[in-house]
């Protein structure tokens, strides 16, 4: 396979940096995108050379005037512990390393980038940025959906904004390349740099998305909660549902961390509800065994369960389909069975995924939440566009944003699932 990870410049760099630091990071600089020899031969960039990546950091040139460059930050998408960390971040190193004054906060996601919606948006500074690490959701507020490239690069454009700074999914990061491609096809000269957002940690490329860490902290608290609401009734069962539309690594990770899950269920995982490898013959034994259960169930997982006669399913504004209530579903299943058999239970049903979303970041994602940013800005200013700056083995790096999307999955035969599987004990399949 043949692939490049060549980043676009907008033009030469030909300003001195003003930061006051020996360790600039070159443009020749790379670092290889395998670390395995024998992995070489699976993948190579256009010059049949080992593919390798662009590394992140500031540049002893850069493209932009700071006293003249103008900035904007939009935050997209769903909700996620970080985003004002992000923003935070961004704001405070154009403000105090490049002493650029003139920030922009873009209300309700990439709606703010149509004038149509007369959104105003927000002037950011480090006294209206520092304590909102402390708080949950968005400063700017979100939206989903897209916006016309066209109408975005003119408002960038009449604006005067030099740079514009992406917070958001694998959605964001497609709308993000097409107003970069928009611009650079228009010679408006925009850099355009996305900062990668997915609670799931489902981006491909990129070792983990910030958010993460904070939500397997909270699935931990709800979790504890239902193995003490199991084990404080006659027949207890507490089922948790827990965000992961197409990815199960929240659950897999929360479970293993928390030690006391007994049933893990996922969307890369099919189960039969029935049968004598089912799982709810497979919940019966446990609780005829130890009198309690704790299960952990992905969003996202068993909808082919709940299709109705090929009904097509809705979509929200971002595209992504409408699931189907798989924790109310396997609640009122799994009541049915034991009634049908004749056995009290006392279930407990917890929904905690709003919660987690809008907390605030805990310590390692705020840490993590600042190097993006930082790291952003340095690309930014040396007039980089259509990218993202994402976390590879250690090192942070810069990848173009078509090189992005969502679809990273727990591998059935992986360790990962391994590990689940020996945390919990349950079947490596459920299925008839």
């Amino acid at each position: 396979m043949s692939q490049t990870f060549t980043i676009t410049n907008l033009g030469p760099c030909s300003i001195h940096s003003p930061l006051k630091i020996q360790n600039f990071t070159s443009d020749s600089d790379r670092i290889l995108f395998h670390s395995r020899l024998d992995a070489y031969e699976g993948i190579k960039d256009t010059g049949s050379t080992p593919l390798s990546l662009e590394p992140a950091g500031p540049r002893e040139k850069i493209y932009f005037e700071p006293a003249t460059t103008k900035a904007a930050i939009v935050t997209c998408g769903g909700l996620c512990p970080g985003i004002n960390d992000v923003i935070r971040s961004i704001t405070m190193t154009l403000y105090h390393r490049y002493s650029v004054g003139n920030i922009l906060g873009i209300k309700y996601g990439l709606r703010g980038l149509n004038p149509a919606f007369g959104y105003k948006p927000l002037h950011l500074t480090p006294d209206s940025v520092k304590d909102i690490k402390h708080i949950g959701g968005s400063i700017l507020s979100s939206s989903r959906g897209p916006q016309e490239p066209s109408v975005m690069v003119d408002y960038l454009d009449k604006q005067k904004i030099n740079m514009l700074f992406c917070v958001g999914g694998d959605g964001t990061m497609r709308a993000a390349e097409t107003i970069s491609r928009e611009a650079v096809a228009r010679n408006v000269k925009i850099s355009v740099v996305g900062i990668p957002k997915t609670i799931d940690n489902d981006l491909n490329l990129i070792e983990k998305s910030f958010g993460f860490d904070t939500a397997i902290e909270k699935t931990v608290e709800a979790l504890r909660s239902a193995h003490v609401e199991a084990k404080g009734a006659y027949n207890g069962i507490g089922l948790v549902k827990i965000m992961g539309r197409l990815s199960g690594y929240i659950a897999a990770t929360a479970a293993m961390a928390q030690g006391d899950v007994n049933f893990v269920l996922i969307p890369e995982v099919p189960f039969d509800l029935d049968g004598d490898n089912g799982f709810l013959k497979s919940l019966e034994k446990r609780m005829q065994a130890r009198g309690h259960a704790v299960i952990l169930v992905a969003e996202g997982a068993g909808q082919e369960l709940m299709q109705k006669d090929a009904e097509k399913q809705k979509t929200d504004a971002s595209g992504n389909v409408r699931l189907h209530d798989i924790g109310l579903f396997l609640k009122n299943a799994i009541e049915k069975h034991f009634q049908t058999i004749s056995q009290e239970i006392n279930l407990k049903y917890i929904e905690p995924s709003y919660l987690i979303r809008s907390v605030p970041a805990n310590a390692s994602d705020s840490i993590y939440c600042s190097s993006l940013g930082q790291y952003s800005v340095h690309a930014a200013m040396a007039g980089k566009t259509g990218l993202l700056v994402a976390l590879r083995k250690e090192d942070y790096v810069h990848l173009p944003l078509s090189a992005v999307i969502s679809g990273r999955r727990i591998d059935p035969q992986g360790n990962v699932w391994l590990r689940v599987l020996e945390s919990t004990g349950q079947l490596a399949e459920m299925r008839n």
